[in-house]
């Protein structure tokens, strides 16, 4: 399974107090957290996107 920004903004969007990527990989079964750290350190986001 690959992690992609639709993930990302979900878990955003549904997160209210704990945004780690260790929380994340925590609630995610096939995706680890250093999927998710390779993903955010390639990707280039900024705000526009993610609002």
């Amino acid at each position: 399974m690959n992690f992609n920004f639709v993930d990302y903004c979900q878990y955003l969007l549904k997160s209210h107090t704990n945004f780690t990527i260790t929380n994340l990989a925590n609630h995610l079964e096939n995706i680890s957290h250093d999927t998710i750290n390779r993903y955010l350190r390639t990707e280039s986001l900024n705000l526009e996107d993610l609002w």
